[in-house]
């Protein structure tokens, strides 16, 4: 095995002329199954194309785009793994002091909008090169979007970064099939029908010949000028997201320049999903990050399997449904145990999986039998607001695919990291033998789960279940591990400053968590990320799918006060929390929240 060429140097010593891609990232160049760009790089070598690794290249001119020389089929183009702006600052917008993707931890590796700056280099190397664009960054912004760095809707990054083509979701089948027509000669301009893709038409209108055929969105101009156009458009992209029921999108803009969305790509099968993460990766990073101290990012997932794609959780903050889509699909157990006796084979492997998941780890395969045919439900959830009646909900395939993994001679231990959905787990009728599973082998003293709120407005427009189904879980989390005769803690995630959360729900929030002896240490404060429905509701007031006002918490000022209350324990906020008691009408709370007691455990016992 071998790294993909990453220098002239390494092109030249295969024998290559020229590469068929040149594969751009805005991250370091990790060879490992959790980083898009390996995974497309190796999909393409696989199918017999030459793929040379151009990793955060220096953008200030085009230089460095011509390293391998002039690529016979075309670049592709990545920010990397995080969208490059949530990736160099925070939600306060304040610029981030380390990059885990970067080597040595280093920032400045990459610009802002790097796949805006990274197209347009490309495009200055080589004149006439085709540029298609991909990755989480092109995939969430492929349309009109609020981008909360700028404080208003941008245009799609198709037209911003002057690409010829944009794939999103998961791009093997659309990449591979983008090869297999340019290899044929077909211009990149007239690749308009591969799946999962997003393309550019100009001087067509609605009703003229060779207007594309689909359901028109409000135009750019539209959205531009009125929120309610931003929520209906984001209510027909979410509506038409899944590969069997979506129609072909087409967002007009001015001049008559039309982004057209072809509907999502199949999602992969469980082979095709084996055969991708069997792929000959090198599970390191490239050699001349070594002097730098390597590349953080690949610690957290050295020693984790990726097991399935696909979330039908519905939560409103994520952007899974917009990138990877509702259908979940998994891999089998043979090509889990095969990758774990992969693991087990590694110098420097200690005997811990330290994940065996994905979106969330629990889910194996569609929510029910009408979605393999017919596609997700267009008007209801799979979870929300109560688990749908058609669900499956059923963990023994996992549940065995984790006792074989923690058979295989070498391993000590099989942690879960990825997210669970505790709802799902109290759906399944022997859900009981898989919590008890997870307490007594794959818990490692606390368990982290994502309540993210208790007040029922809040939870409503987060799509999550009410706090009853998180103290019912908790209850029998806290009765198996005494059980078990095991001290094991549940450690919360929570939102702060959501869309519907207001400063009132924040102090029932934080009596809540002061009350059950949580230590809130898990919160993150909400970011307006492009292609999450939260980020709709942020910036238009509106729930897009019900069309019902929505309180947003807007100034930075009510944001801390928000984050200051579920961190009441901390001495540093002692004033903000009190100032928030008194705006909210509750400053009788202050010893309550401030004084001693429950709440300064690691984990609490609801």
């Amino acid at each position: 095995m071998a790294f993909l060429p990453a220098t002239r140097e390494e092109m030249e010593t295969r024998g290559w002329e020229q590469p068929d891609f040149v594969l751009v990232t805005g991250d370091a160049y990790v060879d490992h199954p959790s980083f898009g760009a390996a995974i497309i790089g190796r999909v393409l070598e696989s199918r017999g194309y030459r793929v040379a690794v151009l990793a955060q290249p220096d953008w200030r001119t085009a230089e460095e785009f011509r390293r391998f020389g002039r690529p016979r089929l075309g670049f592709l183009v990545g920010s990397g793994n995080v969208d490059s702006m949530v990736n160099h600052f925070s939600v306060f917008r304040q610029r981030r002091r380390s990059d885990s993707y970067s080597p040595g931890g280093q920032t400045g590796r990459r610009p802002d909008r790097a796949l805006i700056v990274y197209a347009n280099r490309a495009r200055e190397a080589y004149k006439g090169v085709p540029v298609i664009i991909g990755g989480l960054e092109a995939s969430l912004r492929r349309f009109a979007h609020y981008d909360y760095w700028d404080d208003k809707v941008r245009r799609s990054i198709l037209l911003d970064s002057k690409a010829d083509l944009l794939v999103y979701g998961m791009g093997e089948r659309a990449s591979l099939e983008i090869a297999e027509a340019l290899d044929a000669g077909i211009a990149v301009g007239d690749i308009t029908y591969v799946r999962g893709t997003v393309w550019r038409q100009t001087e067509k209108k609605s009703g003229e010949a060779g207007f594309p055929e689909g359901l028109l969105l409000p135009s750019y101009e539209e959205i531009c000028r009125s929120r309610q156009a931003c929520a209906q458009s984001f209510r027909l992209q979410y509506e038409n997201s899944d590969h069997i029921t979506a129609e072909t999108l087409i967002e007009p803009y001015g001049g008559g320049v039309l982004a057209v969305q072809n509907p999502p790509a199949e999602p992969l099968s469980s082979q095709e999903l084996d055969d991708v993460y069997e792929l000959p990766y090198e599970r390191a990073w490239h050699p001349m990050y070594d002097g730098e101290g390597g590349v953080p990012a690949l610690e957290e997932v050295k020693f984790s399997l990726t097991a399935n794609r696909g979330c039908y959780g519905g939560c409103a903050f994520c952007a899974l449904t917009y990138h990877q889509g509702r259908q979940v699909r998994s891999r089998s157990k043979e090509s889990l145990l095969r990758e774990g006796e992969v693991l087990t084979r590694q110098k420097d492997f200690k005997g811990y999986i330290h994940d065996v998941g994905g979106p969330t780890a629990n889910f194996r395969g569609p929510a029910c039998k009408k979605q393999e045919k017919a596609g997700v439900c267009k008007d209801r959830d799979c979870l929300f607001p109560s688990p749908c009646p058609n669900l499956k909900a059923d963990h023994r395939e996992y549940l065995d695919i984790l006792k074989a993994l923690r058979e295989l001679p070498g391993v000590k231990k099989v942690f879960i990291r990825s997210g669970l959905r505790y709802d799902y787990i109290l759906a399944d009728p022997r859900g009981g033998e898989f919590l008890e599973a997870l307490c007594r082998h794959h818990v490692s003293g606390t368990l982290k789960v994502a309540p993210e709120h208790v007040a029922p407005g809040a939870l409503a427009v987060m799509r999550k279940p009410p706090k009853e189904v998180f103290a019912a879980f908790a209850g029998k989390y806290r009765e198996i591990n005494r059980r078990l005769g095991k001290e094991q803690y549940l450690i919360p995630y929570m939102i702060s400053s959501h869309p519907g959360t207001t400063l009132e729900d924040g102090v029932e929030l934080a009596l809540f968590l002061k009350k059950a002896g949580f230590v809130p240490d898990q919160v993150q404060d909400f970011y307006p990320t492009p292609g999450t429905l939260a980020t709709c509701m942020y910036y238009t007031g509106l729930d897009p799918l019900t069309g019902k006002e929505v309180y947003v918490a807007r100034t930075m000022e009510e944001k801390k006060l928000q984050r200051a209350l579920l961190h009441f324990h901390k001495e540093e906020n002692r004033e903000t929390v009190k100032k928030a008691l008194e705006k909210a009408g509750r400053p009788e709370l202050m010893k309550t929240l401030t004084g001693g007691g429950p709440g300064r455990r690691k984990g609490g016992r609801p």
